[in-house]
């Protein structure tokens, strides 16, 4: 999808069939804003590559359910969760589990808690 040129690059069809087999933070990083504000789209980038969240729209970096997708395959993608969820217990253990540096990601009063 790198080497596809613009119209390909702004066509749907092609960015939802690229999206499950390139990595997903490709895909989702020249998507237009409209596939990046699309959930469905975003969680099938996410599915590929955690570090999408990166790319998605400020939304669903707020959204549980979209940062734990990708919390649970890049640990390290809690750096792209808002602020509210990094302090999110259930998710800093996610992230954690997956990676044990994410917990640098996480609101400071997490970082103390011995239970993560």
């Amino acid at each position: 999808i790198n080497d596809a040129n613009e119209e390909k690059r702004s066509d749907p069809d092609i960015l939802w069939a690229a999206v499950t087999q390139d990595g997903g933070g490709v895909v989702l990083s020249i998507a237009t804003e409209e596939l990046q504000a699309n959930k469905a789209f975003v969680l099938a980038a996410i599915t590929t590559d955690g570090y999408s969240l990166e790319f998605a729209s400020e939304c669903f970096t707020a959204d549980k359910e979209v940062v734990l997708a990708a919390v649970t395959k890049k640990g390290k993608a809690l750096r792209w969760a808002s602020e509210e969820l990094r302090a999110d217990k259930e998710v800093v253990l996610a992230a954690v589990r997956e990676n044990a540096n994410a917990i640098q990601y996480a609101a400071e009063e997490l970082k103390a808690d011995k239970e993560v």
